[in-house]
């Protein structure tokens, strides 16, 4: 057996049993020609491809499974994007996978294959940074798109994640023990400088701090939550924003300073030098502040949201310390990563004037 918490892995893979399953979803289906295992991360989830012969022609489909049970939540927000101006004739070619329907028996959301690069082997290119300009665009069209989402994505919960994962790197590498509870302290320092009434620091601060939240909070929207280069298929001047099982509603600031963070890391780890694509992340900063002044019209609003993005960014980063420690290619890269955290949170400190020692 592949997976005995998805014991019906093996099923989804024979092209006889997906064609009955399928049909059902697909009714123009004629024969399921191949079956084939894209991603599988045991006892979670799995990707599979299948290519099919239907009544208008040759097509291929993606069948995303999890194990714990049909993801209609994320279906139903590719459905609602689909219909909201995200389709496939988008005049700004900005667009999702067409959303095809569910496999409940097989637990399985099903989408039609895109075609595209990811836009992580681009931005390092000499189109990285129109690219970037255009990645903003996706991500204001996003922010800008209301739709329904089950969940919410706060400050507090973003500050649960490293109290939870950090402690974690500190066990493998105990001589870095205290400089990262130095850094989850700076986090949670950080954190009380902005408006999130969820947002309980998981470490005391030193001194008591009556001082007020440096901008009003950014308003919440709909946000992808995991939003990457990885998570972006560039297609021409069409881009694919795919993978959205973790939307939800949140400061957008999460998806902006997650992209930059993830900017950063690809630049100390692919090319030697965190500073080496900074162009990009300013070019991607710098057109979506530019769209959201020209939306709201209200310049206040673009300087809240900057500092945001810079927490969100250094959150990030320290994420990735612990990212770092799970995929052997990366490990050699933890101890500048973390070095590279301490630099971000002395620099962000610095800028809003947070008081107490390090």
């Amino acid at each position: 057996m592949l997976d005995p918490k998805i014991s019906w892995l093996e099923n989804a893979l024979d092209p006889l049993q997906a064609q009955s399953q399928l049909r059902a979803v697909v009714p123009k289906l004629r024969r399921v020609t191949t079956a084939t295992l894209v991603r599988h991360k045991a006892g979670r989830r799995a990707l599979v491809e299948y290519h099919l012969d239907t009544a208008a022609g040759t097509t291929a489909v993606l069948g995303k499974i999890r194990a714990r049970g049909t993801d209609r939540a994320s279906h139903q927000v590719q459905q609602d994007l689909w219909k909201t101006g995200w389709d496939a004739h988008s005049r700004d070619r900005l667009c999702v996978p067409e959303p095809l329907g569910l496999v409940p028996d097989w637990h399985m959301m099903l989408q039609r294959k895109v075609p595209g690069t990811p836009a992580t082997q681009l931005l390092p290119t000499e189109q990285g940074i129109s690219l970037a300009q255009r990645i903003a665009a996706l991500a204001h069209k996003l922010h800008r798109t209301p739709i329904s989402t089950a969940k919410t994505h706060t400050l507090a919960d973003e500050l649960s994640i490293l109290r939870d994962r950090l402690p974690i790197v500190a066990a493998q590498h105990p001589q870095w023990s205290a400089r990262i509870d130095r850094v989850l302290k700076a986090c949670d320092r950080l954190a009380t400088r902005f408006s999130d009434p969820s947002a309980k620091a998981t470490h005391p601060p030193f001194h008591p701090s009556t001082l007020p939240p440096i901008h009003p909070p950014t308003p919440h929207s709909t946000i992808h939550r995991d939003f990457y280069a990885d998570q972006i298929l560039v297609d021409g001047d069409r881009l694919w924003l795919v993978d959205l099982d973790l939307c939800c509603q949140g400061s957008p600031a999460v998806d902006i300073g997650n992209f930059t963070a993830h900017i950063t890391e690809q630049s100390l780890r692919e090319l030697g030098n965190a500073e080496a694509l900074r162009d990009r992340e300013t070019a991607l900063q710098t057109a979506y502040l530019s769209a959201v002044d020209g939306a709201t019209g209200v310049s206040e609003a673009a300087t809240g949201l900057q500092r945001e993005i810079e927490l969100y960014t250094v959150l990030t980063l320290v994420r990735h310390l612990h990212i770092s420690t799970r995929i052997p290619s990366r490990r050699p890269y933890t101890e500048q990563l973390l070095e590279l955290c301490e630099t971000h949170l002395s620099q962000l400190k610095q800028s809003i004037k947070i008081c107490g020692p390090s």
